[in-house]
C-alpha cells in the first residue's frame, strides 16, 4: 500500500496540517501587530486575541475575535466534510475529528503547541453530531453569558455535548463507540488545565 497515495492516510495528513493552521495568531500579527503568544494568556485562540487586541486597538478587538472563531470552527468542519463527499466510513471520519483538535492543540507550526480545541472541536462535533452539538452550544452561550468565564463556559457546554451525546446516541452510528468524543473531551479539558486552576484561585479573567 503507498501511503502517498492512500485516501484515509492523506485525510488524516490534511486534518491535522489544516487544523494547525494559527489562525488567531496570524489574525493579530497581521492586523494588530500583536504577537498573542508573549501577551494575555499566550493562547492562539478567540478569548486571547480578543483580550489581547483590545488593549491595542479595542475596536478590531471584537472583530478578529469572531473571526478567530469562525475559522478556528471552519478548519475542523472542512476536512470532514470533503471525507464525506469522498464516501468514507464514519470510523475514517472520527479519526479526522480527532486528529483535528489535535492538529489545533498541538499544532506543526507552533512547534506543537497550540489552542485549547474549543472551536475547532465544537466545529468537528457539529459535523458529526449536530444536535448534541447544537444543545452543547446553548449551553455554552447561556454560560459564557451568565458567567462571562470564556474557559469555564466552554468546559460546561463540553460537559452538555457528552451528556447529550449519550442520550442522542447511545450507540455511535458506524463506530458503535463513545471513545473519539472522550479523546476529544480529555485533550479539551487538558489544555484547560491553567484555567481551572486559577478559577480555584479566582484569578481567571472575565471577558
Amino acid at each position: 500500500m503507498d501511503l502517498l497515495t492512500n485516501q484515509n492516510i492523506l485525510l488524516y495528513l490534511a486534518a491535522y496540517l489544516i487544523a494547525s493552521i494559527p489562525f488567531g495568531y496570524l489574525l493579530a500579527k497581521q492586523f494588530a501587530g500583536v504577537d498573542i503568544k508573549q501577551e494575555g494568556s499566550g493562547n492562539i485562540g478567540a478569548t486571547n486575541v480578543l483580550r489581547v487586541v483590545k488593549e491595542h486597538n479595542p475596536k478590531l478587538a471584537k472583530k478578529l475575535g469572531a473571526v478567530t472563531l469562525l475559522l478556528d470552527a471552519i478548519k475542523g468542519i472542512l476536512v470532514i466534510l470533503v471525507a464525506k463527499l469522498l464516501g468514507a466510513p464514519e470510523g475514517v471520519m472520527w479519526t479526522i475529528a480527532v486528529l483535528a483538535v489535535i492538529g489545533h492543540c498541538f499544532s506543526a507550526f507552533l512547534f506543537f503547541e497550540g489552542g485549547k480545541g474549543v472551536a475547532t472541536g465544537f466545529g468537528v462535533l457539529l459535523v458529526m453530531m449536530p444536535l448534541a452539538a447544537i444543545i452543547a452550544i446553548i449551553v455554552w452561550l447561556g454560560a459564557a453569558k451568565g458567567l462571562k468565564i470564556s474557559s469555564l463556559s466552554s468546559l460546561i457546554g463540553l460537559v452538555a455535548f457528552i451528556i447529550a451525546s449519550y442520550v442522542i446516541y447511545p450507540e455511535v452510528p458506524g463506530i458503535e463507540s463513545h471513545a473519539p468524543i472522550w479523546i476529544i473531551s480529555i485533550i479539551i479539558f487538558y489544555k484547560h488545565i491553567p484555567n481551572l486552576v486559577r478559577i480555584f484561585k479566582k484569578e481567571e479573567g472575565k471577558v
